[in-house]
């Protein structure tokens, strides 16, 4: 009975021993199998992962530079539109000089039928457009001759030194024999249609404006009284319809 019991027991383990080298040998196989594909998935997973990132990484530079491109484009447009308009500016400021030195003969017919019979210039400070002091007694001065004179007209011509743009000196210029005209129409009653007012800024000079004496006379509003009364009989010439300031 023992030994009946004792071989039953000896097949039992031998059972369970095989049992466990089948299992843990089938164990290995499928670990030894698997193994390689689950490092050729990572590897391709890997190699997926590093071109996705370089193709984006083209595409942004490609991006960037058809943004470059378009910007460059924008900016060389806008260039040419720049100098286009420059050149426009310079060919109406040139006009404008043209015609501001020639205004007085555009706006009044028979202007040869005129003559000078006096003049003043006053001066100013440098960016000033206000009358001083000395600038009110010279146009005092040059107003007690106005109620000798019948058909005159009054040609004022405000200038400027050289410092600045053409621009702002056109401005500041017409600034200045504004001033002149406002104060000969409000204290001597001057009135409006005998003014011929012409801003010339900086393009006529009367001094070099190279030393600071000549740049001050270059400062000064020019005024002319030109009548057109015939010499001799006193009759008045037809001037024609001026409009002037």
């Amino acid at each position: 009975m023992n030994a009946r019991v004792g071989f039953w027991t000896g097949l039992c383990v031998a059972a369970l021993t095989l049992a466990g080298v089948t299992g843990c040998a089938s164990k290995n196989y499928v670990r030894n199998q698997t193994a390689p594909l689950v490092n050729k998935t990572n590897t391709l997973e890997d190699k997926t992962a590093e071109n996705n990132r370089n193709i984006r990484d083209v595409d942004q530079r490609a991006q960037a530079g058809v943004k470059q491109a378009q910007g460059s484009a924008d900016q060389a447009t806008q260039n040419a539109q720049g100098a286009q308009k420059a050149a426009g500016d310079a060919e109406t400021a040139a006009n404008d000089a043209v015609h501001r030195a020639d205004s007085l003969d555009s706006v009044v017919k028979n202007l040869d039928n005129y003559k000078p019979v006096a003049d003043v210039t006053v001066t100013f400070g440098f960016d000033k457009a206000m009358l001083t002091k000395d600038d009110k007694q010279q146009l005092d001065q040059f107003a007690s001759q106005l109620g000798q004179q019948k058909g005159y007209i009054l040609e004022v011509t405000g200038g400027t030194d050289s410092t600045g743009s053409k621009d702002y000196n056109y401005d500041l210029s017409n600034r200045r024999a504004d001033s002149v005209v406002q104060y000969l129409a409000s204290k001597y009653g001057v009135a409006a249609h005998r003014f011929y007012l012409i801003g010339i800024g900086k393009d006529q000079e009367v001094a070099p404006n190279n030393t600071a004496e000549g740049r001050k006379k270059n400062r000064r509003v020019e005024i002319k009284m030109l009548t057109n009364m015939n010499p001799g009989n006193g009759t008045q010439a037809q001037p024609g319809s001026p409009s002037g300031r």
